[in-house]
């Protein structure tokens, strides 16, 4: 079949890849001509394992390929995924669809032949309704249908995701609609992965709940965490203990200083938008937004504490700065708020991160970057371990050790054991261990 997939940002090239990899004929579209340029160079514009192999493969075979022309692109295509960005709205934290509506409406006056639109992006109930009505106005004598496929990729395991997902939601009120969606994911069906037909707005909403429900379990163990530093427990056999239980499950329960990324935060706060509109309260998914934001801000005092009396004027190395390992992603990362609230208290940053350096700079101008996590913890007067890259999980400890004015390590992730951090030296604290 002959895909186009309007965005070639994280959720575009991924998908567009690997439909291209189950042997379909796809064509990205990107309005950011340099992007495009580096991409047909074979220039990835994010770091996400795998990816740029699987681009190279699928570009020499002839099954991918990139471009700003969007007219020429959708001509012919059996379906034309929207998968552009939708970030909060300033002001009011709904979900921006300008770019959703304008690409709506390019796609109308460019369409020739019969086609389903795609939402890939993730856009709050109703959206698909208004992309039919821009589209109509747009669009003339031509035959098309508007579904709902959102994505539910894993930044760090984004191709495994969508190669093994464990559903593949679409929301079509057309069955021909439903019919093409079924052949574009007919290579799928081999790993057995189930397809959940809804109508439109179901599909919307799913994608919505199911990040909301997440993030509730983290919050949920984070605050656990808390309550286990004050009564002596273990919040990793809390954890265990729970997750155990197969109508929770393990997976979402590891204390942390707080989620971050692409989708949660402003998923959260869409979601919770929505309801507002709606009439219809969302009090848990409300608690939720707010505990994670001031969990990260108490990442930071933690921290503080950590360095003694007068913190002002001492030095903390940060190893990690992405929201979780294995990107590039920035995105309201927890390590945002706890070198801000380091900053406020006079405490000069210096950071190292596998990938995340070059993003982080301009979004942390004040945090000196260091070339290994050796280099940051020379002189420092404390470690903090903010993402648990695998890099940070077997340190030579006692070269840290040696490189640091004093022994102070603070591990937001739990990557090491209090025991082996005493014998070692260390004055250790953790998250939810007392």
């Amino acid at each position: 079949m002959k895909i186009a997939m309007v965005g070639s940002g994280y959720v575009g090239l991924v998908s567009g890849a690997c439909f291209a990899d189950f042997g379909h004929d796809v064509v990205c579209i990107d309005k950011d001509p340099g992007k495009i340029e580096r991409l047909n160079a074979g220039q990835m514009p994010i770091y996400e394992p795998g990816l740029e192999e699987l681009v190279v493969r699928n570009m020499e075979a002839g099954r991918l390929s990139f471009t700003t022309e969007l007219a020429s692109a959708i001509s012919g295509a059996d379906a034309i995924f929207i998968a552009v960005g939708t970030p909060s709205r300033r002001g009011d934290g709904h979900a921006d669809l300008t770019f959703v509506f304008e690409v709506a409406a390019e796609v109308g006056e460019n369409l020739q032949n019969r086609a389903v639109i795609v939402t890939k992006s993730t856009v709050p109930v109703g959206t698909g309704d208004e992309v039919e009505r821009v589209i109509t106005n747009s669009a003339t004598n031509v035959e098309f249908a508007v579904a709902s496929n959102p994505e539910f990729l894993r930044e760090g395991a984004a191709i495994q995701d969508f190669k093994r997902p464990d559903r593949i939601v679409i929301g079509a009120n057309d069955e021909w609609a439903r019919d093409v969606l079924r052949e574009v994911y007919r290579p799928l069906f081999l790993n057995r992965s189930p397809i959940l037909f809804t109508s439109r707005r179901s599909a919307e909403l799913i994608k919505y709940a199911a990040n909301a429900f997440l993030a509730t379990k983290i919050t949920f163990i984070n605050e656990m965490a808390d309550l286990c530093e004050k009564v002596g427990g273990d919040v990793q056999d809390i954890a265990r203990g729970i997750g155990l239980d197969n109508r929770i499950g393990s997976k979402f329960l590891h204390a942390g200083p707080g989620y971050g990324g692409s989708c949660f935060p402003k998923d959260t706060l869409a979601l919770l938008k929505t309801s507002e509109d709606f009439d219809s309260p969302l009090r848990v998914v409300e608690a939720v937004s707010k505990a994670n934001d001031n969990r990260k801000r108490a990442m930071g005092r933690k921290v503080i504490d950590a360095l003694g009396d007068v913190p002002r004027g001492k030095r903390v190395a940060m190893l990690g700065l992405t929201f979780k390992p294995n990107t590039d992603d920035m995105r309201d990362a927890p390590s945002i708020a706890i070198a801000q609230a380091l900053s406020d208290a006079g405490v000069d940053v210096v950071a190292y991160d596998p990938e995340g350096m070059e993003v982080a700079k301009p979004i942390m101008p004040d945090v000196e970057m260091a070339e290994n996590p050796y280099a940051a913890a020379q002189g420092a007067d404390a470690v903090v371990i903010v993402t648990e890259w695998d890099a940070f999980r077997a340190l030579d400890l006692d070269r840290i050790r040696q490189a640091l004015k004093a022994p102070v390590l603070v591990d937001l992730r739990n990557v090491y054991q209090p025991e082996e951090m005493r014998s070692k030296g260390f004055a250790y604290s953790s998250i939810g261990r007392a």
